[in-house]
């Protein structure tokens, strides 16, 4: 039977994994002992009921496939190389391996108890703390804000960004920018714009401890927690050795309209992970790869790739706690359209799509 390593086992690499393992034999790489939906991860960091429901097993992903626990250390052609595992080769290879990005937005604790722990304790500490920091005011930081005006209504939350506004890139709407400004000022998120700090705080992020800082321009700032709320980076350091000319400077690898390594012979990849020009979310990791699926099914019946894919419409999705928010689609025109908490709520699900992903993993 076919051979299939997966590497990476988050949105794009499940649905690979899944999708595949009636048709081949099917290896999923994943250094993590269970899945963790990031996409409610930050609800998970202040309601002890989500911090368990985040957190899922692999054991019924795969029929026929299996799933080893380990971090790839390089490719080489089709060949993975583990730091704890011997290599596991494959004739088909998809890199799906995303991005990591800050605590609590995503986790790098590989053992779930673990990271349960942490997070435990990151609640503890919150509902101690009369003023939290959030450093950075893109997307992240605010639907943390939310969740923490949510959670923790007497404490001060306090918003820094170098940006002279929120969502400081270039892809937002002004009019997305005015309706959470307005939502955050009114929940009493404090907003301090305009320039970045001048130093990092003198504390770990999540713990309590009060702290001064200070920003460029001079204005002052004291808390008793902090976090940061930026600095995506691309998960593909195992790939530099043999695919670095792959890659550009955002680490992220050239593919073609199959979702094929430029290039490279029987080798995918799917995700954040990819050049992809569109934002990097869940929903496109998926539609990435299933485009993958059929590719792959095609080739192992002895045909050429023919399902392509092309990136989809921007979709902002910005919920504030459980009943704010608001988010940035497109119009039939291609134009910016705004909706509201109602639509937002629809659109990300009031359970954060927990369900829908736990139909993926065939969990109850």
């Amino acid at each position: 039977m076919v051979r299939v390593t997966v590497v990476g086992g988050g949105y794009g690499g499940i649905t690979v994994a899944g999708g595949l393992d009636d048709v081949a034999e099917v290896t999923l790489v994943e250094q993590k002992d269970q899945f963790v939906h990031h996409a409610a991860a930050l609800r998970a960091a202040v309601d002890g009921i989500w911090s368990h429901t985040i957190f899922m097993p692999y054991s019924r992903l795969l029929k026929n496939g299996k799933v080893v626990h380990g971090e790839a250390t390089r490719v080489e052609g089709t060949t993975v190389y583990l730091a704890n595992h011997d290599p596991i080769e494959a004739d088909y290879l998809v890199l799906a391996t995303g991005t990591t990005y800050p605590y609590p937005a995503k986790h790098n604790i590989p053992t779930a108890s673990i990271a349960k722990k942490r997070l435990e304790e990151t609640r503890e500490n919150l509902a101690q703390a009369k003023r939290i920091l959030l450093v950075g005011a893109g997307t992240v930081g605010i639907e943390f804000a939310g969740e923490l005006v949510s959670n923790f209504p007497e404490a001060e939350i306090i918003m820094v960004d170098r940006a002279p506004h929120i969502l400081g890139s270039d892809e937002y709407a002004e009019e997305l920018r005015d309706v959470l400004t307005k939502e955050l000022e009114d929940a009493g998120v404090k907003l301090i714009l305009g320039s970045p700090l001048a130093y990092v705080p003198p504390t770990d992020i999540g713990e309590l401890r009060p702290f001064h800082v200070e920003t460029h321009s001079g204005v002052g700032i004291d808390a008793d927690m902090w976090f940061l709320c930026y600095g995506a980076q691309t998960a593909s350091g195992y790939l530099r050795a043999n695919y670095g000319d792959k890659l550009n400077e955002k680490g992220q690898i050239a593919v073609d309209e199959y979702m094929r390594v430029k290039g490279v012979p029987h080798v995918y990849a799917v995700g954040d992970i990819t050049n992809v020009a569109e934002s990097k979310r869940a929903d496109a990791a998926r539609a990435h790869a299933r485009v993958v699926v059929a590719n792959i099914k095609a080739e192992i019946a002895g045909n050429e790739p023919t399902t392509t894919y092309t990136p989809g419409k921007m979709w902002i999705v910005l919920p504030l706690g459980m009943e704010g928010g608001a988010s940035q689609l497109t119009g039939a025109n291609g134009e910016p359209q705004i909706v509201g908490p109602d639509e937002t709520a629809e659109i990300k699900g009031n359970d954060l799509m927990v369900t829908m992903v736990r139909g993926q993993l065939h969990l109850p």
